[in-house]
């Protein structure tokens, strides 16, 4: 019973085609199975398909099921425009579920002859009629009924058909019981052994016919889960009758089929004709859905815009619209150039903060991440990690910190996920990178220090290491500066920056062994380890600065590699000297248009006064030489919403900190708001020029040349600056560079030139009697 039940459907199916089969080469464009059709109309390379002299045209079809059908369609037929009845799932036997090979085609429809012909009524093979009547299914009886109706106009039913005479032929009878539960193996069996057994025994071609579309579906539906594209391609374009709405699975699998071997526009070109010419809610939804997975942004839009009404006020595809919304952020998240409609993203934008789930805030996250709108990226990381803490949404949040030169964060957020990923492990790396290399240095404890180093160590990263030299150059501790350098140069022996901080190092350390090897080693690969000690020529201003130790600085305004320092407190700001005393030299910077005393004459607290006003009364202090008054009040004017007031205060702070020696500090100041390239110019010129007196207080003579090296690229040296040079050449012994550098000085006609000049003398040529 159950198998007649599965026949019957397949001829309900195959009468609703065949009644009105009128053009199919809508589909046949649409696929580009037709585009090149050859002279003998053979199959070609493309997938084009023989012609075939039938017309049809195609209404829209309605269906319920989306691939698990029984269906019946004549290969004239392919996505015929006629409405086609369709049996669901639910009234699929379960032999024909069963059915070897196809798992999701059950009972398959058998199609008509190509080119069918009217034939006498004595042709007529109605055995199938007493088939069904004989179980009972009325449908699929009159379903019979229409397709032979269609196939011969003047043939007439008979009024019972229990009356045809029963088919005697029990073993034509147990052949479509085979086919009937999906058994074509043991069909072709059954036939093979007939004819050998009955010589000019022929099965009936209906039967022949339906058996070949099953076989075609069953091997195309195995090529598609076997990823055999070329072959589902060929298989449609061999068998039309397949590519019908009533079989929209084999629709949506061609379609992969093209997209996969790179021919994206056909495979369009098939969602584009299901949701054109099929009807079913469900199928149209479904198709939308597959095709987002497949397709890229751009030809997303082509088929949403085949969108229909649903008949409630709404669009048919309003169910999945959030989701195609993420679909589409996501593929921003992979391509910065890609522009994404702000509905879309404003789609996802609300369902981020009325549903809270991090998967959407990391979205948007990176979407706005890739297109540099770091507050929107940032706010959605910290709201992705609020929720959960994840790798992605730590290296999201580590890499806006680290472009804001917030790298202190950035490590402590990505420490945990450090070894989550490759990307995890080089964020996590390059923040350790740009901690260390923060001017001023930061001040790190000793946990974290110990965590980074262990990192870079067990990583061996050399960037880090390298800055970790610098950063015991800041502290003071050559000794332990040598080992990362080395280290450093151990696992990366071509890194130059690793060899000039180790060369000037061992220099400090009055290592001339040491260097004279490192010289030897790079001579011909580094012009500054070659020439070290030796006189710098000044540069024209404009020219391009001498490459920095750090490739990778946090803060703009500084560019030298971490050197030490002394008490900023207790700075003097005359210069000390191994036997040899420098004049006196003051850092001199641009003063701003005068402002009178009025109103700043006495002390009040600056954090009462609103920042307009502190900013006004910081400069007030400033012409008063008030100078930490002055960096209390910028600090309240930094409150400043307005960029312009923001960057006054900033400037003004850093000038006071300079005033009063204190250039780290001056530094940190500048870094608070952004600087015109005027301003910033100007306090990076003058942070040198203290440092260089700070190195040459200290008697860092080398340290002192390099900050002089590098304030010379900015500005032109000033003649006390030459001076400072002069005698750092002395100290270092670097006689005839000091004498070229005092002999100017004193052709300028100041008193500091000749007064070096005797100083070298005095080296060169010491008196007994002293």
């Amino acid at each position: 019973m159950k198998s007649s039940l599965v026949t019957v459907s397949m001829a309900v199916v195959v009468a609703g085609l065949v009644v009105t089969m009128k053009d199919r080469g809508s589909l046949e464009e649409g696929l580009g199975l037709a585009a090149q059709i050859h002279a003998d109309n053979q199959v070609t390379q493309t997938g084009s398909i023989k012609r075939v002299d039938v017309a049809f045209n195609a209404p829209p079809i309605d269906m319920k099921a989306v691939a698990d059908r029984i269906q019946a369609t004549a290969p004239s037929a392919i996505l015929s425009d006629a409405p086609v009845a369709a049996q669901t799932m639910s009234d699929t036997p379960a032999a024909a579920q069963a059915a070897p090979d196809t798992p999701d085609a059950v009972a398959q429809a058998a199609p008509q002859s190509t080119t069918p012909q009217p034939a006498p009524h004595s042709k007529v093979d109605e055995s199938a009629l007493r088939y069904f009547a004989s179980h009972g299914d009325k449908a699929r009886l009159q379903a019979e009924i229409s397709r032979l109706q269609a196939l011969y106009p003047d043939w007439v039913p008979p009024a019972d058909p229990l009356a045809i005479p029963q088919n005697s032929d029990k073993q034509l009878e147990a052949m479509w019981q085979l086919y009937s539960e999906g058994r074509y193996a043991g069909l072709r069996k059954a036939i093979a052994d007939r004819q050998a057994a009955e010589t000019g025994w022929q099965p009936p071609a209906d039967l022949l016919e339906r058996l070949d579309v099953a076989e075609a579906r069953a091997r195309l539906v195995n090529a598609s889960d076997l990823k055999q594209y070329a072959t589902v391609v060929d298989i449609g374009a061999n068998t039309p009758s397949l590519l019908t709405c009533s079989d929209i699975d084999i629709l949506w699998r061609v379609a992969e089929a093209f997209i996969k071997t790179n021919r994206t526009a056909r495979g369009e070109d098939a969602y584009v004709y299901i949701l054109k010419n099929c009807a079913n809610p469900q199928e149209r939804l479904a198709t939308i859905q597959k095709a987002s997975a497949l397709l890229s942004y751009q030809p997303m839009q082509d088929l949403l815009a085949l969108e229909k009404p649903d008949g409630n006020g709404g669009r048919e595809f309003d169910s999945i619209r959030t989701d195609l919304a993420r679909c589409f952020v996501a593929e921003g998240d992979d391509d910065p150039k890609l522009s994404v409609a702000p509905e879309y993203l404003s789609q996802v934008e609300r369902v981020a903060e009325t549903q809270g789930l991090a998967s959407d805030a990391l979205l948007l996250g990176w979407y706005n991440l890739r297109r540099e709108n770091h507050g929107e990226a940032e706010k959605w990381f910290r709201a992705a990690r609020n929720k959960d803490d994840s790798a992605s949404a730590s290296q999201g949040l580590a890499l806006i910190l680290i472009a804001d030169h917030k790298p202190q964060e950035a490590e402590d957020v990505m420490y945990r996920w450090r070894n989550d990923s490759k990307d995890a492990t080089a964020t996590y790396l390059a923040a350790t990178a740009n901690v260390m290399a923060l001017q001023p240095p930061a001040n790190l404890s000793e946990d974290v220090l110990g965590r980074m180093a262990a990192e870079v160590i067990e990583k061996k990263y050399v960037p880090t290491a390298q800055e970790f030299g610098w950063y015991a150059r800041s502290l003071n501790q050559p000794q332990t500066a040598v080992r990362w350098f080395e280290t450093a140069l151990r696992w990366k022996p071509d890194d130059e920056p690793s060899a000039y901080g180790l060369v000037i190092t061992r220099n400090q350390l009055n290592d001339r062994q040491g260097v004279a090897e490192i010289q030897r080693l790079w001579a011909g690969r580094s012009e500054r380890i070659a020439r070290l000690g030796e006189v710098t020529p000044q540069a024209p201003i404009g020219s391009a600065p001498l490459p920095s130790p750090n490739q990778a600085l946090a803060q703009p305004l500084a560019t030298s590699p971490a050197p030490p320092e002394t008490d900023v407190t207790t700075r003097q700001r005359t210069s000390a000297r191994a036997g040899y005393s420098a004049p006196e030299t003051q850092i001199t910077t641009v003063r701003r248009r005068a402002r009178g005393p009025q109103g700043c004459s006495t002390t009040i607290n600056a954090e009462r006064l609103d920042p307009a006003n502190a900013l006004s009364r910081g400069w007030c202090l400033m012409d008063l030489n008030r100078p930490m008054e002055a960096v209390e009040a910028f600090e309240v004017a930094l409150n400043n919403p307005a960029g312009k007031a923001r960057e006054d205060a900033a400037y003004g702070q850093s000038l006071a900190y300079l005033r009063v020696g204190l250039a780290n500090n001056a530094a940190v100041a500048a870094a608070k708001a952004p600087l015109s390239h005027q301003r910033a110019a100007e306090l990076q010129v003058a942070i040198l020029a203290d440092r260089a007196l700070t190195a040459f207080s200290a008697k860092r003579y080398q340290e002192t040349l390099i900050y002089l090296d590098q304030r010379a690229q900015l500005q032109q040296e000033r003649i006390d600056l030459m001076v400072l040079r002069g005698y750092c050449y002395l100290n270092l012994k670097m006689y005839d560079d000091a004498e070229r550098i005092f002999n100017a000085v004193a052709a300028t006609g100041n008193k500091d030139g000749n007064r070096g000049l005797v100083d070298l003398r005095l080296a060169r040529h010491p008196d007994p009697s002293d």
